[in-house]
Parts: C-alpha cells; structure tokens; sequence
C-alpha cells in the first residue's frame, strides 16, 4: 500500500490569528499520527498573512512535543534564505529531541516575493546556481566528524535527519538524481512538469549512502466529506486563496463560497484548472478513487496531501475519512467533534 502523508500548510483564516492556527496544527498532527498517516510536513512561507508556518523548524518543535511516533518535517526549508550550518543545527537539534522522527526536505525558491527575500538575506548576491552546493555542505554537517574537521554542527553531526530535495521543476529532480536522495515534487501547485520531472528523477538516479533506489512523493490536493458536494465547497476556501495569491491580494484563507468558480473570469478559471489540476475533491469513496488514479498514473511511492480547508474541524475530518478508506487504521471522528481551540 502506499503510504499517504500530510503536507500542513498552518492556515490562517479569515477572522483567525496565528495562535489558534498553530494550535489547529499540533490537534491535526495528533489526528493524522492515530489514524496512521506516515509523515506530517510544514512549509517555509514568509510575509504571508494566511500561513503561519514561518519559523519551521521552531513550529516542528511545538507539533513534535505533542505527538509520539509521527515523522515531522520540513516540506520544505528554502535552503537561500539560510546558511547550512544554522539549518544543520537546527534540524539536528529536533533530531536530537525526538530522534528517528525529523526529515528535513529544502528547496531552492525564497518562498515570498523579492523584496521580502532581501529583508530575509540582506542581499540578494547569492548565486541561485549554489544551491547544489548548499545541498552538499549541508549533508556534510549531518555526517560523522572527520578528523581535523573545523567546523562542526552541534547537535549535528552523526545524526539521522533525512534530508529530501523539493522541487516544481526538472533542476531539482536532477539535482535528487545526482546525490541519491528522496525527491518530493510540488504536484499540487505547480503540476506543469509533473511527468517530465519523475522520469528525470527515476532514469538518472545514483544509488547512494542515503537511498539504495529513487524514492518519489508526490503533493495532492484532497478534499473529503460526506458528500461530493460539501467536499468541492470545502475546497473553494484553497481556490479563492490560490487566486487572490496569483493576482495579487494574498491574505487570510477565506470561507468557502457556493459556486465559487462561476463567478469567475476566464483567466481566473485558467489559474485553477493549470495550477490546481492535482486535485480531488468528494465523498470518501470518490476520493479513495481519486487519489487510487493518481497514485496509478505517476507511480508515486508516497503520497503527501493536503487541504486548504476554512473549518478546521472540518479539515481534520477529511484526512480521517480519507484515512478510514485508504489506511483503515482508525474511525473518523463524528463530523460535530470538537477540536482543540
């Protein structure tokens, strides 16, 4: 079976903060650990007023301390905007904390707009083309001290903080080729060289200390409820916020909208069909078949999901109802359930 995990992008809605988003995070980490999701992921997104995830690796530390066996990471760290050593240091002290648990996924892209990444690195005279190399570096600060090594990370070195390569594009896929390491592509964003990337991925690979053959997770955008219906307006709250963020007017995640798309425009319409065509949205059943296909198509070996969803009750729902069909681990919690906060 393959296994499934949980990209949590800590949304702020409208009419929220970033207090009770960041605990709606760690009660939904705690879901997905008892209904038998694999791993739960948080991204580094910065000058967003609808994503409170920012300090990664500070909110990881909060989610880890509240659940048990789960593996939590990064999905990704924008490895720029950062130099290896303090990412290195970072991790390693999650790992240190809760070892056997931490991955550590990075990117190359800043994650904001320009003039946010020069707040974040002073400058922007760092070559994007060094990213590579920061990738090398950083694996270096992981591994075991060679003898008259001078700088070392502590807590570090020796550890073991699986490091992923995050890519929407055929660079990262060749760059997880080349240093044999897991690849993770952000299919559910950005899905135009989906296909393209995978056979890159899988032809050029070079088995390594780290990884024996490729290993591929895919991002999908899945909606469940207990109808087709409720599901797509559920998911209207991801395709507001989606194109607000492309036109230009980021901001909380809104509350979903009947018949959203047909208020539209064509060029809005465009938006989502391209950039959120990874998608499935329905009751549990039309899901499972819907992620079954996905999972069929691309030959993925990990599927991360993820859903944008204003209710956070009714967000942890539909990973529990999606798990009910696909891990069979656990019953959903009835639809009314409290959640934290």
């Amino acid at each position: 079976m393959t296994p499934l995990s949980v990209l949590d992008l800590s949304p702020i809605v409208v009419g929220g903060n970033a207090a009770q988003s960041l605990r709606n995070s760690l009660d939904l980490a705690r879901s997905a650990e008892r209904v038998g999701y694999n791993r739960l992921w948080l991204a580094e997104h910065h000058n967003m007023r609808g994503i409170a995830s920012a300090a990664t690796a500070v909110v990881i530390a909060h989610v880890a301390a509240g659940t048990s066996k789960i593996r939590l990471g990064a999905g990704g760290i924008m490895l720029p905007n950062h130099s290896p050593l303090m990412v290195a240091e970072a991790f390693g002290t999650l790992a240190a904390l809760h070892p056997g648990r931490i991955d550590l996924g990075v990117g190359r892209a800043p994650g904001t707009d320009q003039l946010t990444a020069q707040a974040l690195r002073r400058n922007l005279d760092q070559d994007i083309n060094g990213f590579p190399q920061d990738v090398v570096e950083l694996l270096g600060y992981f591994r075991e001290p060679e003898e008259g090594q001078r700088v070392i990370a502590v807590p570090g070195a020796g550890l073991d903080v699986p490091v992923w390569i995050l890519g929407s594009s055929l660079f990262g896929a060749q760059l997880a080729a080349a240093l044999g390491l897991p690849y993770a592509f952000a299919s559910h964003f950005a899905p135009s060289d989906l296909e393209p990337a995978i056979e890159i991925y899988r032809a050029r690979f070079q088995p390594s200390a780290y990884l024996e053959k490729p290993y591929v997770m895919l991002g999908l955008n899945v909606f469940v409820a207990d109808t087709d219906e409720e599901a797509k307006l559920l998911q209207t709250s991801q395709q507001q916020a989606f194109v607000n963020l492309r036109t230009g007017r980021p901001g909380p995640l809104p509350p979903p909208v009947a018949g959203y798309e047909e208020t539209l425009d064509l060029q809005a319409r465009a938006i989502l069909r391209h950039s959120l065509s990874c998608s499935v949205a329905g009751s549990p059943q039309t899901a499972k078949a819907g992620v079954e296909e996905f999972i069929a198509r691309t030959g993925a070996d990990e599927v991360m999901v993820t859903g944008m969803i204003f209710d956070h009750a009714a967000r942890v729902r539909s990973y529990e109802l999606l798990a009910r069909e696909m891990i069979q681990l656990a019953e959903p919690a009835p639809a009314e359930a409290a959640r934290a906060g």
